[in-house]
């Protein structure tokens, strides 16, 4: 009989990160094979991206009973994700504000830029330059200005601007997707952001292996055969739940 040890069966499965190339045809299969639209895929991982923002900071942990949650958006569908999780976290009673520089002329983020004005969420006309007055006005910010693949020169100067500031932050900075100005492969150089958490949209991404703090996974909606063909191995979602920690 092998003395060898056994994998324990109620041990989860390590998740496996996807390639940028892999990341690209799961987006293209799930718009052109699956019919999502690109607005749905936002709300959901919006939603989703809300949802982990209130696990990781729940308003009774927030310092002074701060509920400021400053959002900064890019111009492409990152930044649409950002603008549905700023709306949902005010439906989760945090007070969110969005830095949008860059507005896209596209219906989608019309749209939605509409629902948060709507709801009166606040719009910032400009980012401040100096770091401390951010520091002092919200509990936390959450990064929705690029996606994989995205990088600073494509987004215009206001985004790598802003980026510029994310950078020197004190209070925790919360990635969606990969951490704005990443190698969706290779992650971030020594300049890069240094955000407190990462919320990974649907799968991680290569890059997301180099983070080494809290991980989310938003979105539970990849369908099965997906799952099965991409294998990212998600860990288990607890009950209903649209947000799972890995």
């Amino acid at each position: 009989m092998s003395g060898s040890a056994r994998p324990d069966p109620e041990t989860p499965e390590e998740p496996r990160f996807l390639s940028a190339a892999e990341v690209a045809t799961l987006e293209r299969e799930l718009l052109e094979e699956y019919h999502f639209g690109r607005q749905q895929l936002a709300e959901l991982c919006g939603q989703a991206s809300a949802v982990a923002v209130t696990k990781a900071f729940p308003l009774p942990s927030l310092p002074r009973k701060q509920r400021t949650v400053l959002v900064v958006c890019g111009p492409g569908q990152n930044g649409a994700v950002g603008l549905v999780c700023a709306r949902h976290l005010r439906i989760f009673d945090y007070e969110p504000t969005i830095f949008y520089p860059t507005r896209a002329c596209a219906p989608l983020h019309r749209d939605l830029t509409t629902q948060c004005e709507k709801m009166d969420i606040p719009f910032l006309s400009y980012l401040p330059a100096e770091v401390q007055l951010i520091n002092d006005a919200y509990a936390l910010v959450v990064d929705a200005v690029l996606g994989p693949g995205e990088g600073p020169a494509e987004a215009g100067g206001a985004c790598a601007r802003a980026l510029a500031v994310l950078k020197l932050l004190s209070i925790p900075l919360v990635s969606l997707d990969v951490p704005s100005g990443w190698d969706a492969e290779a992650g971030g150089g020594e300049d890069g952001l240094r955000p407190a958490v990462l919320v990974s949209l649907a799968a991680p991404k290569r890059c997301a292996a180099r983070f080494s703090g809290p991980h989310f996974v938003a979105g539970r909606f990849l369908p099965d055969d997906l799952r099965r063909r991409f294998a990212p191995r998600l860990p288990d979602f607890a009950g209903t739940d649209c947000v799972a920690a890995l």
